[in-house]
C-alpha cells in the first residue's frame, strides 16, 4: 500500500489534478471530502475530460477552459475499497474480479489511509534474490 495517498476534493478544478499528475509518478488520486472517501480520479479520467490541445500552440480559450471542470464531474464514484486489515490476497481477488487499476484502503469510518496498485502487489509478492 502507498500511504498516505494524495487527495483532492470534490470541487477542485481539473487544473489542480493536471498539475499533480504532471509532477508525480502515480496515476490515481483519492477524492475526499470531510476526511471521507467519495471517489477516485485517474490520469486516464483526466485525459478523457480535457482537451488534447492543452499545452500546445493550437490551444484556444475553449480548450484551456476544460481545466475548469470540477473533479466530481469526472471521478469514479463509490470505488471498490479494501479495509486496513485485508490481505494482499484480498487485493488480488478484487483486481481480478473487477476492472479496476487501483484500490483505496479505508478505515472503519471510510477515511482513506492509502491506496493499492498492481505495482504494490508485485512488490509485495516479489521474492528477494539469494
Amino acid at each position: 500500500m502507498t500511504s498516505p495517498a494524495l487527495t483532492v476534493s470534490l470541487d477542485d478544478d481539473l487544473s489542480v489534478v493536471n498539475e499533480i499528475f504532471a509532477n508525480a509518478k502515480f496515476h490515481h488520486l483519492l477524492v475526499v471530502e470531510k476526511n471521507k472517501l467519495f471517489g477516485v480520479v485517474s490520469d486516464r479520467d483526466l485525459l478523457k475530460a480535457v482537451s488534447p490541445k492543452i499545452g500546445t500552440a493550437a490551444a484556444k480559450l475553449t480548450d484551456t477552459a476544460t481545466l475548469n471542470k470540477k473533479v466530481h464531474q469526472i471521478m469514479t464514484r463509490k470505488p471498490i475499497c479494501l479495509q486496513q486489515d485485508n490481505t494482499v490476497h484480498d487485493a488480488v481477488n478484487l483486481f481480478l474480479e473487477n476492472n479496476i487499476s487501483c484500490i483505496p484502503v479505508v478505515d472503519s469510518s471510510f477515511c482513506p489511509v492509502g491506496i493499492v496498485s498492481w505495482r504494490d502487489i508485485l512488490k509485495a509478492i516479489k521474492k528477494p534474490k539469494g
